[in-house]
């Protein structure tokens, strides 16, 4: 019997050797916070947010689990967006997740001291909210959407070999976007480079849209440029659809929207920076600073042409654009 009850002894202590070194912190599991400061309602089914909440959870961050995410958005209202940051900042969570550059504004208004994570920023150093890409100081880090000299340039050459008898192209901006500077800069430059006269058209609101895209017709323009921004991408099919009314060939900067029935678009891809903008996350949950974390800028880029939209335009997809291009039908 006194055999036995010591097999069993040194079974039970052998069973609990054999425990996995991690296993009190699975059972005592720190729950994070995070706040979500963005211009519009976001879409959790879209291609980006889905890849963001994936990485999260491939990382061991599962909201409804060990993850709260408290989300504001002002609805389009850039005026109510200090209040939200205000409110989001009472919360006191782990780290601010800002999209676009009103939200990061606010954001890094509102904290110098909660950690936050920026995307769908172009020109963070431009607009004071980083001291330098590499080393951003202060609170704040991220992915940004614009490789300088890039997207504004190439997007208007693109657009020219697309269309190449279009002479006056119209370019649609959002007046407070930052992307308003680069515009006016490197569009100038480039339509003076490609012979084409460039006409810019401002909307602040999705009120100010339809406005904006007669005043162009008035104005004769012959393609449309649309400069990303949170306005006239939410809901992604909206614009698309007033674009087509006035039949433009037109060159956009998410897929989405060629998706939803634009001619074709040229930018960033925003699923992949939607993961990395996870990895951030991690990190600075994981106890990193966010002042030491170097600012990444887009690595991979993604050219999209609708092929039915430009048969409905008459126009012929160039051999040079379908060597690069994913063509949708």
């Amino acid at each position: 019997m006194k055999c036995y009850l010591w097999r069993l002894l040194f079974a039970i202590a052998g069973g609990i050797a054999m425990l996995p070194l991690d296993a009190p912190a699975q059972t005592t599991s720190k729950v994070y916070r995070i706040g979500v400061l963005e211009m519009t309602p976001p879409d959790l089914r879209s291609p980006n947010q889905m890849a963001f909440y994936e990485e999260l959870r491939l990382r061991g961050y599962v909201e409804g689990q060990n993850l709260v995410v408290e989300r504001r958005n002002p609805a389009g209202r850039v005026d109510l967006l200090p209040a939200l940051a205000t409110e989001l900042i009472a919360l006191r969570p782990d780290l601010i997740v800002a999209v676009t550059p009103p939200a990061t504004r606010a954001a890094k208004d509102a904290t110098s001291t909660i950690p936050i994570v920026m995307i769908g920023v172009a020109d963070p150093v431009g607009l004071g909210l980083a001291v330098s890409l590499a080393r951003p100081g202060g609170n704040l880090t991220g992915v940004t959407t614009l490789v300088p000299g890039n997207v504004v340039a190439k997007g208007m050459q693109l657009l020219h070999e697309m269309v190449p008898s279009a002479k006056r192209i119209a370019v649609l901006v959002n007046p407070t976007n930052e992307m308003h500077r680069i515009v006016v800069q490197e569009g100038s430059q480039a339509a003076l480079q490609l012979g084409l006269q460039m006409q810019l058209h401002q909307a602040r609101t999705t009120d100010e849209i339809e406005p904006a895209l007669q005043a162009a017709v008035t104005d004769r323009a012959e393609a449309l440029m649309v400069i990303g921004d949170s306005v006239f991408n939410n809901p992604p099919a909206r614009l698309p659809q007033l674009v087509a009314r006035i039949r433009l060939p037109a060159i956009y900067l998410q897929r989405t929207q060629v998706e939803a029935g634009g001619l074709m678009s040229n930018g960033p891809d925003f699923v992949d920076l939607a993961r990395r903008l996870a990895g951030y996350v991690d990190r600075i949950l994981k106890g990193a600073n966010p002042g030491d974390l170097a600012i990444e800028q887009p690595m991979k880029f993604q050219l999209v042409i609708n092929r039915k939209t430009a048969n409905a335009l008459g126009l012929t997809i160039p051999q040079s654009l379908l060597l690069s291009a994913e063509v949708i039908e």
